[in-house]
């Protein structure tokens, strides 16, 4: 009775939020950045999140949000866009998107294709919102009876992610996650206020801003490297057909539930995200479908799988996110700090103490997926046009974007110095092939684990017996063992192979 009381009251919560004029005109808004840092090549969801971040403190947290939910939305489903009419995707979410959809374009059905994608992406995101619903209020009733020594093992199954996040060697996923937890020590101590690796800067005394970290790493650089990318876009103009599409999609029911049940499953899997979800559930399909022959070729089935997962897992990813502050994906890590930023801790207290928040983000994901359907399938004649913008007006503007964003958190050019500094530390860890993600995974779970640390051995004396012994420590520790015994033998498994 209790759980069905509580998915009730987070519907219903944050309604009264969506009653004003100026949170709809901001979901809007957030749609169409998401649309065009989705579509165009050498922008991304996560740069996306970051620089716009700053703008939200205008608005009361639940409207700020529901803005950066939906950028996050539309973003994962407008990569689509440029897969299907230039074959370069516009996210890493739609690389499967790219296998099918290009070739329709090719045969001169662009306007199905993309119709296709966006009901697809609609209806997959659709079951990831009913399965966000259902299963967050249960995750949340087992998760109030955590103690501060469960959160250190959360923490510490959140930075065990970063061998899934790493792209390449494990090693040097480590080492960005080490920088992460290194950049979070910065500022005063959380228990004591003594100040710690300022190096006698008084701008530093209260730590370096999480969205400074964010648009540097995120934001400028991606600008650095994309300056050094010179590709020719030749975008399929004719774009037509879109009526035969939720024909397409609804004559494959089994293919939509099946990939978005995937979807949302591998979302809710910490450090997944839609990437994986997308090609996971593109190679499942391609393995039960009658005419395997077809796929690459311009398979609707094939279509449907990808982008009904990619957008499905969105739904999963906020799951974790929601629920135990865990990140689903580097999107939903940004995301974290956004809520943190605006004074709201993730986990079961959210759900607790400020349900309405947690109740603006079901509705605005919600809401986001209707203005996918809208995007898709009104603006996709002007897309081809989007894709056309020459690069040496498109990368100036978003470094611009970049600074302002960062200015505007404290009025302060040092946070401007900031951004530009990690944006050269992005350029080069990337160059050396090391991610983001795992420096913003240490950098979010870092907190987290020592202020829990500290708080749990003065409440047992300096005992790590609790760990141990409690019956949650004892299945988040099971989880953990899990986690590393797989990186392990997928490890060893990979060197037997290449050698």
């Amino acid at each position: 009775m209790e759980y069905i009381q509580d998915t009730i009251a987070l519907w219903t919560a944050g309604a009264s939020i969506f009653g004003s004029l100026q949170t709809h005109l901001l979901i809007f808004a957030g749609s169409v950045i998401g649309l065009l840092f989705g579509i165009l090549p050498g922008l991304s969801s996560s740069m996306a999140l970051a620089i716009f971040i700053p703008f939200t403190f205008g608005f009361s947290p639940p409207q700020g949000i529901a803005f950066l939910i939906t950028i996050y939305t539309s973003s994962v489903f407008a990569g689509a866009l440029a897969a299907i009419l230039v074959n370069i995707p516009g996210a890493p979410s739609s690389i499967s998107t790219a296998f099918d959809g290009y070739p329709m374009a090719q045969r001169g059905e662009a306007g199905r294709a993309i119709g296709i994608a966006t009901v697809s992406s609609a209806l997959g995101g659709l079951i990831g919102l009913i399965l966000l619903m259902v299963f967050s209020p249960a995750i949340v009733l087992l998760a109030r009876r955590f103690g501060s020594w469960e959160y250190v093992l959360l923490a510490v199954m959140g930075l065990t992610m970063i061998s899934f996040i790493s792209k390449g060697s494990i090693i040097k996923g480590l080492l960005g996650g080490t920088l992460g937890l290194f950049l979070a020590t910065i500022g005063e101590d959380p228990m004591i206020s003594y100040p710690r690796f300022s190096f006698g800067s008084f701008q530093l005394l209260g730590g370096i801003d999480f969205v400074v970290i964010l648009i540097g790493l995120f934001g400028m650089a991606e600008v650095f490297l994309r300056l050094e990318q010179e590709i020719q876009l030749d975008p399929v103009q004719h774009v037509s057909g879109f009526m035969k599409s939720f024909v397409d999609v609804l004559k494959r029911p089994v293919t939509l539930l099946r990939s978005s049940l995937i979807g949302s499953f591998i979302g809710a899997i910490p450090a997944a995200g839609p990437s994986i979800a997308s090609v996971v559930s593109y190679g499942v399909a391609k393995r039960v479908s009658k005419h395997p022959e077809e796929f690459g070729e311009g398979s609707i089935d094939g279509l449907v799988s990808a982008e009904s997962a990619n957008n499905a897992s969105v739904g999963g990813a906020l799951i974790p996110m929601m629920t135990l502050g865990i990140p689903g994906d580097p999107m939903t890590a940004v995301l974290i700090g956004a809520l943190l930023i605006h004074g709201l801790s993730p986990g079961p207290r959210l759900f607790t103490d400020n349900p309405a928040y947690v109740s603006a983000v079901y509705l605005s994901y919600g809401i986001a997926l209707i203005w996918v359907l809208i995007n898709g399938l009104i603006g996709a004649r002007w897309y081809a046009k989007l894709l056309s913008i020459p690069r040496y007006m498109l990368l100036p503007m978003v470094m611009v974007l970049c600074m302002v964003g960062a200015y505007s958190l404290n009025n302060n050019l040092f946070d401007v110095f900031l951004v530009v500094l990690f944006g050269v530390v992005g350029y080069v860890l990337q160059k050396a092939e090391i991610s983001p993600a795992p420096i913003i995974l240490g950098v979010v779970l870092g907190p987290m684990f020592e202020t829990n640390l500290r708080r749990s051995l003065i409440l047992s004396g300096g005992s790590l017996s609790p760990f141990f012994t409690r019956p949650m420590s004892l299945a988040i520790l099971a989880v953990i063992a899990y986690i590393i015994g797989t990186t392990i033998w997928q490890a060893v498994r990979s060197r037997r192979s290449n050698g």
